[in-house]
């Protein structure tokens, strides 16, 4: 049984291409992560059926970001309203 923080490779498919992905998060993770990047890429193409894969890729990644950009902010928005909730003791 592998611990956490040990190195691990696997195997995943992004468009049609393999990649290895060695690292220590758990196999189901780097599987989700490829199969969300997969599913976006495979979304943004069907939109956008000229690109080439490069700007497929860069694409693809913006959106990604963009994503991740706005749930941080919505995170600590709400993280910030459960702090002022403690402290004035609404609920």
């Amino acid at each position: 049984m592998s611990k956490r923080n040990e190195k691990q490779k696997i195997t995943v498919s992004i468009y049609g291409q393999q990649y290895t992905v060695v690292g220590e998060e758990p196999p189901a993770h780097v599987k989700e992560v490829a199969q969300t990047v997969d599913q976006k890429m495979r979304e943004i193409k069907k939109r956008n059926p000229y690109l080439d894969t490069t700007r497929l890729a860069v694409l693809t990644a913006v959106n990604i970001v963009d994503d991740y950009i706005k749930l941080t902010k919505e995170n600590e928005r709400l993280n910030e309203k459960v702090k002022q909730q403690r402290t004035t003791g609404d609920e």
